[in-house]
């Protein structure tokens, strides 16, 4: 599937002027891990990031600020040597799906979003837990109350735009006992669409949705949530998400201010951003063929970890995955502007989360032979891999 290595993408490079880097975090820049509170991001790939300065960038479904936010993950490795806000190593762009903004110094804003928004979003870790005593409980027999409410903190997520359910310190507990793991993630998706249908209730019917990473798709509008099985945990993440915070609007919204930076005038205008973007993909693209100069638009490189693909029953797939929108769309929007972009999967199967491996040559789990999406690129070394590679590029083509 893949046909170059991550030395002939650099080469490239090289005989590029005008090119941007989106990518994913988790995954791909550091190893998938039970508990976000114990990631660790390497020193040398946060100054390889800010030597990228106006050709990096992030985009993530995670968020940048918030006790398991990114930034601090930033402090904690630069701790006694640099302060990122000063020296502008904090990683800029995207998160939350694509509507938290933040510059290099960690100066973060919220494009598209309402005060009332945010009140819904900030009571809802408290609601959660209420959810999670109520619908799981009955599912752990064997811990103790106090054993139950530690894992319950580990599993709820208190981000700011995107409260979660993250199931793998409870998948931990459960190692191997597959049907209770399903019931996990049924119970789970359960708590958040009553919160969700609750939500609308209260007049707020077309501000959010509920993203499942990773997932099997999308159905009617709906994430397809992707079961258990034996080797592969499936569905580790229920996010309750603002609605416009997906990836690939999040795409349009970086094109549009690397551009804006480039030539003082931004094509899909100067407050475009996620939320105001159309919803569809094949309007993105329209949007972008319609708008951007062909001159303007840059060679484009898409980083992420996170596709799945899996048969359907019916002799189709069902195709998904957190960074399969962003990365398609992104291979796509070479063909009308005469780009070579590239699409670089990092194999993120070696953390401590079960997923499907690169080194499978049929890459089962993550493509299939009729998917659309072709990876150029593939890291089976990792996050290590890639990052050696990122500090390689920012010691050559950085400033």
């Amino acid at each position: 599937m893949a046909n170059l290595s991550l030395e002939a993408l650099l080469e490239e490079l090289r005989h590029q002027q005008d090119w941007l880097m989106v990518q994913d975090l988790d995954g791909v820049c550091m190893p998938l891990v039970l508990d976000p509170l114990t990631r660790v991001m390497p020193a040398a790939y946060i100054r390889s990031a800010a030597r990228l300065q106006g050709r990096f960038c992030v985009l993530t479904n995670g968020e940048h600020a918030g006790r398991r936010g990114v930034n601090p993950l930033v402090e904690r490795a630069l701790a006694g040597t640099a302060n990122p806000a000063i020296e502008g190593l904090y990683l800029p762009g995207l998160a939350a799906g694509g509507v938290q903004w933040q510059d290099r110094f960690g100066q973060i804003t919220y494009p598209g979003i309402s005060t009332a928004e945010l009140a819904t979003l900030d009571a809802l870790p408290a609601k959660i837990l209420k959810g999670l005593r109520e619908q799981l409980t009955p599912l752990l027999p064997e811990l103790s109350e106090a054993e139950r409410e530690a894992v319950y903190e580990r599993t709820i997520l208190a981000n700011p735009l995107s409260p979660t359910i993250n199931l793998n310190a409870l998948f931990s507990r459960l190692t191997g006992d597959v049907e209770r793991q399903q019931q996990l993630q049924q119970r789970s998706l359960a708590v958040m669409q009553t919160l969700l249908a609750q939500a609308e209730a209260n007049g707020q019917e077309a501000c959010f949705f509920l993203h499942l990473a990773p997932n099997l798709g999308n159905s009617g509008g709906v994430e397809v949530l992707k079961p258990a099985a034996p080797g592969n945990v499936g569905t580790t993440d229920v996010q309750f998400m603002l609605r416009g915070a997906v990836k690939e609007a999040g795409l349009l919204a970086l094109i549009n201010q690397h551009i804006a930076r480039r030539t003082g005038t931004a094509p899909l205008g100067e407050a475009f951003n996620a939320r105001s973007a159309p919803a569809d993909h094949a309007q993105l693209l329209e949007l972008c063929q319609r708008s951007i100069p062909v001159e303007q638009m840059p060679v484009l490189v898409g980083v992420g970890d996170t596709i799945t693909s899996e048969p359907d029953g019916e002799g189709g797939w069902r195709r998904g995955g957190s960074d399969r929108g962003f990365l398609t769309l992104l291979q796509e929007l070479g063909h009308p502007f005469g780009r070579s972009n590239r699409v670089v999967l990092v194999d993120s199967s070696a953390g401590e989360v079960d997923r499907p491996s690169l080194q499978d040559p049929e890459l089962k789990g993550l493509s299939d032979p009729e998917d659309p999406l072709k990876p150029d690129v593939l890291v089976p070394g990792g996050p290590d891999a890639y990052v050696a590679w990122f500090e390689q590029l920012a010691t050559e083509l950085g400033a």
